[in-house]
């Protein structure tokens, strides 16, 4: 014999729960990322820098920006 299911009258409700993220969420880790590259890929310590130019500067300026 099968036992009586209740439905519910009204819709459950997410109390408290939040779905937006907080600023951080993601400028921290893109931030982090950032870093990673610019010291793995550190153009002042290549001798013979044989990429283009305008990306080893990015990569100086971004290591200046970093460094302050």
């Amino acid at each position: 014999m099968p036992a009586p299911t209740r439905t519910r009258l009204h819709p459950a409700t997410r109390a408290g729960a939040d779905s937006r993220l907080p600023w951080w969420a993601l400028s921290l880790p893109t931030l982090a990322f950032v870093a990673l590259l610019v010291l793995i890929l550190n153009p002042s310590d290549a001798q013979a820098a044989t990429g283009d130019p305008v990306i080893t500067h990015l990569f100086e300026r971004v290591q200046q920006l970093i460094a302050r």
